[in-house]
């Protein structure tokens, strides 16, 4: 465990579960979304799943880990979704942050950091925020190489056309 209570160890679970996500990023990234994936999981089963789509469904709050959280709370008839964990190619921003914390999810896993924007790691510390009465355990780095390198050939392509 780090100094700030996160678990730094990944698990061949973690991996598989980020494949999983890796995957619906592709879907964001061939439909012209930024390619990021997210799968919500609670005791091995799949809660709900997305990718990007704030372009095509014309709705900003339209990224993956909404859209995840969203069909997690409709499954389960409640937005709460405790002891689950949510599995995200990407750091996640303020606005998906501020969702898992409201949802009370306990567990993020990410990919790769997002340096801009990223609301866990690189801008902000938001799920261990002492103003917030819920704290998010997180582990990143999952897959990372092959969750940045999606990213980074997607926008390559996107300069290039």
């Amino acid at each position: 465990m780090s100094d700030d209570g996160n678990v730094t160890l990944v698990t061949e679970v973690d991996a598989q579960w980020m494949r999983h996500a890796l995957v619906l990023a592709q879907q964001a990234g061939a439909a012209g979304e930024v390619p990021v994936g997210a799968v919500l999981v609670r005791a091995g089963v799949v809660l709900g799943e997305g990718y990007n789509q704030p372009i095509g469904s014309h709705d900003p709050t339209a990224h993956a880990e909404i859209v995840a959280l969203r069909a997690a709370a409709s499954r389960v008839g409640n937005y709460r979704l405790p002891d689950t964990t949510l599995y995200v190619t990407i750091e996640p921003c303020t606005m998906c942050v501020g969702a898992m914390i409201h949802a009370r999810v306990a567990r993020l896993v990410f990919g790769a950091r997002e340096p801009r924007a990223g609301a866990v790691c690189s801008q902000h510390q938001l799920g261990s925020h002492p103003a917030y009465n819920h704290r998010i355990v997180h582990v990143e780095g999952v897959l990372e190489a092959e969750c940045a390198a999606l990213m980074r050939a997607f926008f390559r392509d996107k300069r290039q056309a």
